[in-house]
């Protein structure tokens, strides 16, 4: 398990401010915002990321029928606060199996989305052509919220991105044919104003997307 902080573009070892940098850095990819440890998913785990944060925490709520809250972690220290919130949930695929899917608000650079999604550079720039009509829709604070298929991703998952209460919002699905997840409209409830119905979320065991997607 991920027991210290880690760089959000390449999941790579990163240095805490110092002498000579007043910012976590990165070998690869200089100034970063730190990825917190991962823990085992928990009501207490959400809430500490959910109070920390400065960027929406999304979760699809209600969760569809069988799923459950498999993780969570955000990019950033105590300094900056949360630039950047991951929810892992896991459940029954629409074509058979178990489905995953990860949710990503992010700031603009900070690379956490295209990490997980699997492309390089830290935004999804040439992997979005935004002059299409979006692929799926959500619906997001309350508001219709287009997302985009994005191009380039490893087959082995789907992966979406659009703009959600000015943040990128990705959504990353494991098998890639779990991506018809994302058709049927989600409800996504930016956790930070959910109040005491955190504590009615149904946890499971720890996805492993967290620590390798």
């Amino acid at each position: 398990m991920r027991g210290e902080p880690s760089c959000p573009k390449c999941g790579g070892r990163v240095r805490a401010p110092g002498l000579f940098a007043d910012s976590w850095q990165c070998d690869a990819h200089g100034p970063v915002h730190p990825v917190q440890p991962v823990i085992p998913p928990s009501v207490e785990a959400l809430e500490a990321v959910v109070h920390r944060t400065q960027v929406p925490v999304w979760m699809p709520w209600p969760l569809p029928v069988g799923w459950l809250f498999t993780g969570v972690t955000c990019a950033g220290d105590d300094r900056t606060g949360g630039r950047a919130t991951v929810v892992a949930c896991s459940g029954p695929g629409p074509l058979g199996g178990v489905g995953e899917l990860i949710l990503v608000a992010e700031e603009l650079g900070v690379g956490l989305g295209a990490y997980f999604a699997g492309l390089d550079g830290p935004d999804p720039g040439p992997h979005l052509d935004v002059e299409k009509p979006p692929q799926a829709k959500v619906l997001a604070a309350g508001r219709p919220t287009p997302l985009w298929h994005v191009s380039g991703a490893p087959v082995d998952r789907a992966v979406f991105a659009g703009e959600a209460l000015g943040m990128w919002l990705w959504a990353v699905v494991w098998p890639e044919r779990s991506g018809l997840l994302m058709y049927d409209e989600l409800v996504l409830t930016d956790l930070r104003e959910a109040g005491a119905e955190v504590e009615l979320v149904p946890c499971g065991a720890l996805s492993p997307r967290l620590l390798e997607p």
